[in-house]
């Protein structure tokens, strides 16, 4: 009986959520271009990283914001054991990381660059290499008025992330009433909603905007090494719950979850009907919602046309 009362709640939800929820990205967005322009420099910039070699865009890549491997490689070739979400369209999130930890851009980019299998680099150092190199020097004096510094290096390049958007993919310009979606693409989008997968997918980015438990009917594996709310709270009932992804681009970032363990959409959409609705998708249904979440993929940034300075 609970778990029909879960699906009857889930789907009358879906329902609520079904028309109001969804809303085209800005073709454009405001950002300070001199900061942003500085932060691409230093997301492009291996010398950020302990050992010389490891970047921001080594995870998070100028094709989709993400990183198509399982789990990234930092310093030494060290491997992670979490899947980069994409950079594309953060600046909508509520939050950053699985786990909700960074409450913005600028806390999100510190925590890669202290981190010990990613970049494993300190303040200090961070600072010695910037007022080390005159160029950097000289741009942060002009941007900043003062010495180039750890907390203007953040910042400039969550200005950087901030204009990293995919504006114009065809669903939202079907959202703008310009072009109507292919048959298979609006099956699949009306099977997003009335299957309830628009239940934790809306809002502008299709996500971002809440955590939810992964293995919400049927349960998931758990891991100690689970990047959840769990590994922040030590709370039991935080146990794999994530901040939900975008679902922008999604075509473009395989593998899928936290733990990469999704290689296809199919596969995802399998598992997510499976685990967090309690129920199987048709072979049908499957095509369908794949040819609508392929709907998503937007036009890359402009800023990452523009030639850097």
């Amino acid at each position: 009986m609970k778990l029909l009362a879960l699906c009857i709640t889930l789907a009358v939800t879906s329902l609520s959520w079904a028309n109001h929820t969804l809303e085209p990205l800005p073709r454009t967005i405001q950002y300070d271009r001199d900061k942003a322009a500085l932060g691409k420099r230093l997301f492009f910039d291996p010398r950020l990283s302990k050992d010389g070699t490891v970047a921001c865009v080594n995870c998070h890549t100028p094709q989709n914001g993400a990183d198509n491997r399982r789990y990234s490689i930092g310093i030494q070739d060290r491997e992670g054991h979490i899947n980069s979400p994409t950079v594309f369209n953060s600046a909508f999130n509520f939050r950053l990381m699985w786990s909700g930890r960074a409450r913005n851009l600028s806390e999100q980019v510190r925590m890669p660059v202290h981190n010990p299998i990613e970049m494993a680099m300190d303040e200090s150092r961070i600072n010695r290499y910037l007022t080390g190199t005159p160029s950097y020097e000289e741009a942060f004096r002009r941007i900043y008025h003062r010495p180039a510094n750890f907390g203007d290096m953040s910042d400039a390049i969550a200005e950087f992330e901030k204009a990293l958007i995919t504006p114009d993919s065809r669903f939202d310009r079907f959202l703008r009433g310009e072009i109507d979606l292919k048959p298979l693409e609006k099956q699949g989008y009306h099977l997003f909603k009335r299957l309830g997968c628009i239940t934790c997918h809306n809002g502008i980015n299709l996500g971002g905007n809440s955590f939810q438990k992964m293995g919400l009917i049927n349960p998931y594996t758990w891991r100690a090494d689970n990047p959840d709310r769990f590994s922040l709270t030590r709370q039991p009932a935080d146990k794999n719950i994530y901040r939900v992804p975008t679902l922008r681009n999604i075509a473009l970032t395989a593998p899928y979850f936290h733990d990469g363990s999704a290689p296809t959409l199919e596969v995802a959409l399998k598992k997510m009907a499976y685990h967090n609705l309690g129920f199987d998708l048709s072979p049908r249904e499957v095509k369908a919602l794949v040819a609508f979440l392929k709907t998503l993929t937007g036009k890359q940034p402009e800023i990452l046309k523009e030639k850097s300075p």
